[in-house]
């Protein structure tokens, strides 16, 4: 049986954006799900789920909804929101029509981590069915977090389009700012090691898929 992922998260001090941040965020992120072709479900304004079919897709986008939120501070000294999420990979039982009623795994794991996650105060979690490969995944979003912990937003805002697989080049363009300055952007951002970091998620899913 194919596994899947689901991912279950919030928005991190959402009452602390103005209204139209929020709604900015939230359209985004509808966005990113939309792409990636998932069945997600916003509730309580904040909070939201999403089932994706290719696990190995599940780590990208759980970083480029932290992105996406970290980057609305970046005129700010002080990031002001983020996004707590759970991956849970695992098998799904049956269609999944609605997810008020999907069950699963990969919900399981999802759902359960993600309670976890509010106890503990981190921001990301990965879990599977495959006990072998929880301590690498683990290990990996120990890492991602102390990556985000220090995340600024003018960072964020360049983690975020290479995460959508643009060249430095497209970046610089796009936000009007010169290749040093992206360059400068991406080092302290630490994407090379997040992008390492996505090419070993993505073995690991291959490997237990």
């Amino acid at each position: 049986m194919a596994i899947r992922a689901v991912l279950t998260g919030d928005i991190v001090n959402s009452t602390k954006l103005s209204a139209t941040k929020s709604a900015a965020l939230s359209r985004q992120l509808e966005a990113l799900f939309a792409n990636e072709g998932a069945t997600f479900e916003f509730y309580r304004g904040d909070s939201f789920q999403a089932y994706v079919k290719n696990p190995a897709h599940a780590l990208r986008l759980a970083l480029m909804s932290r992105t996406a939120a970290i980057k609305l501070s970046k005129d700010n000294k002080r990031v002001m929101s983020d996004v707590r999420i759970s991956i849970g990979i695992g098998t799904i039982t049956g269609l999944v029509r609605s997810l008020k009623t999907a069950k699963g795994e990969a919900f399981v794991l999802s759902g359960r981590r993600f309670d976890e996650l509010i106890k503990v105060g981190d921001r990301l979690a990965i879990h599977s069915a495959h006990q072998l490969a929880n301590e690498a995944l683990q290990i990996m979003a120990n890492y991602l977090n102390a990556i985000f912990k220090d995340m600024t937003g003018k960072q964020a805002e360049v983690i975020f389009e290479l995460l959508k697989g643009e060249l430095q080049k497209e970046v610089a363009n796009k936000i009007k700012k010169t290749k040093s300055t992206i360059h400068q952007r991406i080092t302290a951002g630490r994407w090379p090691e997040i992008e390492i970091l996505l090419l070993q998620y993505e073995n690991i899913i291959f490997q237990i898929s």
